[in-house]
């Protein structure tokens, strides 16, 4: 009888070992249950980073080239979540304060990156794919109405509307001016068309015309518009006045956006092909074929860097000189969502229900947390804040305590 009850304590010591030791190797944080559910505002006391970053637009800046200019913690919190009616596909961004998201119910919001309470939102006629674009206190974004809006950053207010012959689901650039302010806003629709807006009253400055659909965004980089389309075609045309400067034959459609660093243009398309192309001269540089499955995420690109995403459940680094690996990192679905480059970190989300960090040195995870569903939205990075969206209709907010 003593030798059975010590082989009875022997074994639960082992399970309760085993347990434990399980518990010790899960490194995802876990999306919270219904009870715990931080909707809108959490009460953490999550820390907003006195740095004065900001992300006003798709991948930070108009080069695309996915850089923040905010340091992140290696351990992130969930500070709130902001609920929606449908799929948020829309990638945010950050500006004074506020965040800006598009959701497939057809809203504009603004949401108070602190607290996570909603500050306005704005009805259009269809879902919203698009990221917003702020400058001058306005908010520019497309809907799939086909109409392209300009509201008011701080109280959503029309300005003006668009209505272009097709929907929109890239989302829209500035060109600046020699004196700081918008010269013009781009944005490129299914009616085949790149416009160019005033941005005060909407109206038309100029337009380019491709031959088939314009799905991501374009990248402005030294006076020049660089984009993809659905016509196979790397498109680089005058941002003075629309006209052709060049173009580069991709070999099959482009439904991303590309990032344009120092003279380069880094894009994928449909045919599993990443390259690297000389915007100067039209030239490809290296080209990338190490996929079995194509491209929508858009790249970051940093240094001797370029970070993008596959629908080959993988997350490639590649070196920018050549178009060597340095680093892949596997997931468990599609990553459509494109990565963005925190000083040495690296934050993309993915259709297998997480978020990752990832350093950006070696591939390795430092941090994920898990959704549970897929995350085709971008995250947006600024004052020590990840903001991002998720096809269960919810736009999450994390952060540090520390």
């Amino acid at each position: 009888m003593k030798k059975t009850v010590q082989k009875l304590v022997l074994l639960t010591a082992i399970i309760a070992a085993v347990m434990l030791f399980i518990l010790f190797l899960k490194t995802d944080s876990r999306q919270p249950s219904e009870k715990e559910q931080i909707e809108p505002a959490s009460g953490n006391k999550i820390v907003i980073a006195d740095d004065n970053s900001t992300w006003p637009i798709f991948r930070g800046e108009p080069n695309l080239t996915g850089l923040a200019g905010t340091n992140i913690s290696d351990s992130l919190e969930l500070a709130w979540k902001f609920k929606t009616d449908n799929a948020v596909k829309s990638s945010p961004v950050i500006s004074d304060n506020l965040v800006f998201i598009g959701s497939a119910d057809s809203n504009v919001y603004a949401i108070d990156l602190e607290t996570g309470k909603k500050a306005w939102s704005y009805k259009t006629g269809d879902e919203i794919e698009a990221s917003p674009c702020v400058l001058d206190e306005t908010v520019f974004i497309g809907s799939s109405d086909s109409f392209f809006y300009a509201l008011e950053a701080k109280t959503g207010k029309l300005k003006w509307k668009y209505e272009t012959g097709g929907k929109i689901l890239g989302s829209a650039n500035w060109i600046k001016s020699k004196d700081g302010k918008a010269a013009g806003i781009i944005s490129g629709s299914y009616d085949n068309q790149l416009y160019c807006f005033e941005p005060d009253s909407g109206e038309i400055k100029w337009t380019f015309r491709t031959d088939s659909y314009i799905n991501g965004s374009a990248a402005v980089d030294n006076k020049k518009i660089i984009f993809g389309g659905c016509d196979a075609v790397i498109h680089i045309v005058s941002a003075a006045d629309g006209n052709k400067v060049s173009k580069i034959d991709s070999g099959a459609y482009i439904a991303g956006s590309g990032a344009a660093s120092e003279g380069s243009f880094y894009i994928g398309n449909y045919d599993n092909l990443f390259l690297k192309a000389d915007i100067e001269t039209g030239q490809v540089l290296w080209r990338y074929t190490d996929s079995q499955s194509p491209y929508f995420s858009s790249p970051a690109v940093k240094n001797d860097r370029v970070v993008v995403g596959g629908r080959d459940k993988r997350i490639h680094c590649l070196n920018t000189a050549d178009g060597s690996v340095i680093w892949k990192f596997p997931t468990l679905g599609d990553v459509d969502s494109s990565p963005v480059i925190c000083g040495d970190k690296v934050i993309v989300g993915c259709q297998d229900g997480r978020i990752y960090m990832l350093k950006l040195s070696d591939g390795s995870k430092i941090w994920s947390y898990e959704i549970g569903k897929a995350l085709d939205s971008s995250p947006a990075a600024a004052r020590g804040m990840i903001v991002i969206g998720c096809d269960d209709g919810f736009v999450y907010a994390f952060g540090s305590k520390k």
